[in-house]
């Protein structure tokens, strides 16, 4: 358990930047303006004392840590922390307590939860009675949908408010106080830093003012000196790599996967590219990449084009024989492949519709020209009787019915004029009229 907000005024030398330039009021607070500005919603609650649970989602280094802090001085409210990775309903019971106990001093105590995502159901379920009968403001943090990992009955009972990244104007002017704060920045040095280099970091951050700050606080470690000037080789040289906003588990896995299926289906190669690519440079699994693109060519090219499934088959054995990363290319050849191929989703609809029939009707019998009769009992029972052999008459067709008797004329699959398809619908048009 961390008494986050009795920590605000101990900062010293060894904190990291980040640490050091956390806002101490509103005032100093950058960005999400909706919420916190001067007409946003939390800003007038504030201005009444009225504070409800929240449950603060948000991408890394939005703010949500600082915006809880801040509301807890705000209200003169005593600020307990617990992160769920490491506490348990041991340490809720004990916060209880001491919400309990400040609570007959007059004082109110906010409880704020960090990953609450990762706290199970019978965690959650141990401090709601206390959120209910106002014991304890919750406040929650998450970079995960909460309608995904937080109980319903906690959701109903807390605002949940959604955390943008910060744009490039809110990292600039927390980049430039850093550089300008002589007390907690780093303003008794000379430093000098163009537009360009504001932009590669922020470029690199993906909005996260944390990692912007660790950025320039190592540029700073590294060049050693009062008075200098930050330039493309010093970003490029602490960088290693770009901080890419990914969960393999979370929600923007699934709006990755959804921008590269959509991009596919809407036949926009470079979109699709550009997706995939984003997800694979993230640490994505490139067979589960694979898997999509294989699904997505029975769902939404089908028959419009057959080569695709082939190609998509294709595209994961080559990775599994290349491996990471010459297997990639064949990935981004398949995707590519997909997206400008023709469209139809013919094969989905039409499986779609006989698992309904199946599922929604009883079993009906097998029509008794298309049994099979390999026993003599079986032909005495008239199993075979009528059926007709394709290969015995023109064109190696012959009409008759197939569909058991209450499904007589039921049709599922209908072809478009896309692609192969086209041909197929005149096929079936000259067989069966349709």
């Amino acid at each position: 358990m961390d008494n986050l907000f009795e920590k605000q005024g101990k900062r010293v030398n060894k904190e990291p930047l980040a640490y050091k330039m956390r806002p101490i009021t509103l005032s100093e607070f950058v960005g999400q303006e909706n919420i916190v500005g001067e007409k946003g919603f939390l800003r007038e609650l504030l201005k009444k004392g009225q504070i409800p649970s929240m449950i603060f989602w948000g991408p890394p280094g939005s703010g949500k840590t600082t915006l809880a802090m801040l509301i807890a001085k705000h209200i003169n409210a005593d600020f307990i922390s617990l992160s769920a990775v490491s506490s348990g309903i041991k340490e809720v019971k004990e916060v209880v307590e001491k919400a309990k106990y400040n609570l007959n001093t007059g004082k109110r105590t906010i409880l704020f939860i960090d990953e609450i995502h990762r706290f199970n159901k019978a965690q959650q379920d141990a401090f709601l009675p206390y959120v209910e009968d106002g014991t304890l403001i919750l406040i929650g943090a998450t970079t995960e949908n909460p309608s995904f990992e937080i109980n319903t009955a906690l959701l109903s009972r807390a605002k949940v408010i959604q955390l943008k990244p910060l744009n490039y104007n809110d990292l600039k002017t927390i980049l430039e106080r850093a550089i300008n704060d002589k007390e907690r920045g780093l303003g008794n040095k000379k430093i000098k830093i163009n537009e360009k280099i504001f932009q590669m970091i922020e470029n690199i951050s993906n909005g996260d003012a944390r990692v912007a700050l660790n950025i320039l606080e190592i540029v700073d470690t590294v060049k050693g000196k009062d008075e200098y000037e930050i330039t493309e080789e010093d970003i490029k040289y602490v960088v290693e790599k770009k901080s890419f906003l990914y969960d393999k588990s979370g929600e923007e896995h699934y709006n990755l996967i959804s921008a590269l299926h959509k991009s596919l289906r809407d036949s926009d190669p470079n979109a699709a590219l550009y997706w995939m690519t984003r997800m694979l440079e993230a640490g994505e699994d490139p067979l589960y990449i694979a898997r999509r693109i294989v699904r997505f060519a029975s769902e939404d090219i089908g028959n419009a084009d057959p080569n695709a499934l082939l190609i998509a088959l294709a595209s994961k054995e080559a990775f599994e024989f290349l491996g990471h990363p010459e297997g990639e290319l064949a990935l981004a050849q398949a995707v590519i492949y997909l997206a400008c191929a023709p469209k139809s989703n013919s094969i989905y609809e039409a499986f779609n519709k006989v698992k309904e029939d199946v599922n929604n009707t009883k079993d009906e019998p097998v029509p008794m020209h298309i049994r099979n009769a390999p026993t003599k009992l079986m032909k005495d029972l008239g199993y075979g009787d009528g059926y007709k052999y394709a290969h015995d008459y023109e064109g190696n067709f012959v009409k008759q019915e197939h569909m058991p008797e209450k499904l007589k004329g039921k049709r599922y699959y209908f072809p478009t004029d896309n692609g192969l398809e086209k041909e197929i619908k005149e096929r079936l048009k000259k067989w069966f009229g349709e």
